[in-house]
């Protein structure tokens, strides 16, 4: 089955594809010859998931799921939240945003917070939401090599290692995305 994924984050891609597997071809946006900026300013997650969705079914007319993912920091009120991505710049800045996390944190006690992951799917003109979180808490400093965006800054609960600590395979196990995606997969059995 082909499906397009709105996105071009290669960390991204290979986390939801390991997940998936090989029962399904997941196309990117410049695979598909989508090279502009898609529309991401709904004040939620699952808003920004439909809105991509919605941007690429209408263009292409192919069956497709996007997905937006915040990190959200209960000291913060839930920041950085649906911002996660443009929390300290308008671009994606990974370093400038774990910077600013760490700022916001610094002297707080209360650690708390969670990946939150939403997935929007079209398929057959019918859409789906499906969600996927994860509890943990936030670092004092960053931690490890891998992952990616806050990956060094979050140890999900039950675990001594930050998500970027972590091989790929131990973090698609327990994250929000791969919580996201394995629901995204098991739909998407049902249908075949």
């Amino acid at each position: 089955m082909k499906l397009i994924f709105a996105t071009n984050n290669a960390h991204k891609l290979r986390e939801v594809a390991e997940v998936v597997g090989d029962e399904f071809e997941l196309v990117t946006l410049r695979e598909c010859g989508i090279t502009e900026d898609i529309p991401e300013d709904e004040p939620t997650l699952e808003g920004n998931a439909l809105q991509k969705a919605r941007y690429i079914y209408a263009r292409t007319g192919i069956d497709c799921f996007a997905d937006d993912t915040g990190l959200e920091v209960d000291a913060l009120g839930g920041e950085p939240g649906v911002r996660s991505a443009r929390y300290a710049t308008d671009g994606h800045d990974d370093e400038a945003n774990k910077r600013l996390l760490l700022e916001r944190m610094a002297g707080k006690s209360d650690r708390a917070a969670q990946f939150r992951t939403a997935i929007a799917l079209i398929i057959g003109g019918e859409e789906h939401l499906f969600e996927g979180v994860v509890r943990g808490a936030i670092t004092e400093a960053e931690r490890g090599e891998g992952g990616f965006g806050y990956d060094p800054l979050f140890v999900p609960d039950g675990y001594e290692s930050s998500f970027a600590e972590m091989s790929s395979q131990e973090k698609n196990a327990i994250s929000h995305r791969g919580r996201a995606v394995r629901k995204l997969a098991e739909y998407l059995q049902k249908t075949k």
